[in-house]
């Protein structure tokens, strides 16, 4: 019932939506928001608190892995949700509220169901929703990463079908027609039977697949281009959530091939790129003139990072690599949602047209401040423990080289962001922004992200190691 209603939420918003106009549509997109954020939290809390939630004879299932990600697409949509008016306010409506909320019901349906066919299926269906709304504005640079967007994903996901193929193939070679074969709670029960070597093929194609999704280099090209043109709103959950959803399914498919073909396998993958996406942003980040793109390349960075802790494994580079996404998730939220006030005020994304922030828009610029320094990873904000938590695990799991080269790497990174966000928040401004209108109110869900960093970085609210310890349960054979 509680799935029922995750799912129902948005994409019965999404139907009323299409034809709803004015404050009408306003006033619906704010409920359909809320109400999502709401049964998020209530899923994310009922399957920490006992049994996972079974739905439609298994078809549909949340765990706590699940629940983990149901909460930050609940709560990330809500920050971009909050944002979304504003934006609207300063273009044409068109079918941006319908086109959000069903972009927001493909992602729960990918991480909610215990079918790996419908989550395939469920995460081209991202690209589909999403691929309007990065060229929502029709101009020649979004219909460009649009299109890059679109073909670069489809071929993504039609390799990741190749791997979905051979897993069920894998399968039934070993064990016939087994019922519910594509479902992770049956892969699970059968991955020690499983042939290695196929299982082994089965996850380069995976991995190549929904890594491009994730935004893996050398996967990654679409990234940039598709987050700089989309509108902010969209920019903070194809860069909160969706990057996080490709994770995601890489992660269920990681217990079975450990166990069907041992962990060196998937650790030796995961790590290469993982070290691979962390060198690519710091070198692009130094070069980065437009402040959107300098955001994305800080994605594909972090994202990176989450690969590293996922590959080294064991219980505190899986803790700490679930924990980044969360972070990273809440920051990465704010700074999207940010530029798009930076934008409106100074028409422009180039860092060369933008200047003193903190003078011309002190509000926005603190914000923008507050997720820079998190982004960067320093204390208190809960990026800081995420990162330290990867690192060290990298050293107790016998890996000294690997986390050499990532903290040499994400100094570098660390230095290009912060260069671009001074030269944004204290540098000489070509022209004065147009005034900041906006009172306390339109700062207050950015504030609510950062007291979520503060908490995780400072003191963990209770319940958090529980839930992580549950999730690593699942995640760690």
């Amino acid at each position: 019932m509680m799935l029922g209603v995750l799912l129902a939420v948005p994409l019965i918003g999404a139907v009323l939506l299409w034809r709803a106009v004015g404050r009408v549509a306003t006033a619906l997109h704010t409920l359909t928001a809320g109400l999502t954020l709401t049964a998020a939290l209530a899923v994310s809390v009922r399957v920490n608190q006992g049994p996972p939630l079974v739905a439609l004879d298994g078809f549909l299932r949340a765990d706590a892995l699940s629940g983990w990600m149901i909460a930050l697409i609940g709560i990330v949509a809500a920050l971009a949700a909050s944002e979304a008016p504003r934006y609207l306010a300063q273009t044409t409506g068109g079918r941006f509220y319908p086109l959000f909320h069903l972009f927001v019901f493909t992602m729960l349906v990918a991480v909610s169901t215990d079918d790996v066919g419908l989550m395939w299926v469920a995460i081209e269906g991202t690209t589909l929703a999403s691929v309007f709304l990065v060229n929502f504005e029709r101009t020649r640079a979004s219909l460009e990463a649009s299109y890059k967007y679109l073909l670069l994903c489809s071929i993504g996901i039609a390799i990741a079908f190749l791997g979905t193929v051979l897993v069920y193939f894998a399968g039934i070679q070993q064990f016939g027609d087994e019922a519910h074969a594509l479902r992770w709670t049956t892969l699970q029960r059968l991955a020690p039977g499983l042939a290695p070597r196929v299982m082994e093929l089965a996850f380069v194609f995976l991995v190549v697949g929904y890594g491009t999704k994730a935004g893996l280099a050398p996967m990654h090209t679409w990234l940039p281009d598709a987050h700089s043109e989309a509108p902010a709103p969209v920019s903070a959950l194809m860069s909160g959530v969706l990057l996080s959803v490709g994770v995601y399914a890489i992660v269920r498919f990681k217990p079975a091939v450990d166990v069907a073909a041992g962990p060196r396998f998937a650790q030796n993958i995961l790590l290469a790129l993982g070290l691979l996406s962390v060198a690519v942003a710091a070198a692009f980040l130094w070069i980065s003139a437009n402040y959107k793109r300098m955001l994305a390349y800080s994605s594909v960075e972090h994202i990176g990072l989450v690969c590293i802790g996922l590959g080294v494994g064991g219980v505190l580079g899986t803790a700490g690599a679930l924990l980044h996404i969360a972070n990273h998730a809440l920051a990465k939220s704010i700074a999207f949602l940010v530029s798009g006030r930076i934008r409106a005020a100074y028409g422009s994304t180039e860092i060369a047209a933008v200047g003193g922030l903190m003078r011309g828009l002190p509000r926005s610029g603190a914000l923008f401040l507050a997720a820079i320094l998190a982004l960067v990873g320093l204390p208190p904000f809960g990026l800081f423990v995420s990162e330290v938590m990867i690192l060290a695990a990298c050293f107790r799991q016998g890996f000294p080289l690997v986390a050499s080269a990532a903290l040499v790497l994400l100094v570098i990174a660390f230095a290009g962001l912060l260069r671009g966000g001074h030269a944004i928040l204290y540098g000489t401004p070509p022209r004065e922004p147009a005034m900041e209108a906006h009172g306390w109110r339109a700062a207050l869900p950015g504030a609510v992200a950062l007291l979520l960093l503060l908490v995780t970085g400072l003191a963990w609210p209770p319940g958090l190691g529980d839930a992580l310890n549950r999730i690593v349960a699942i995640v760690v054979p």
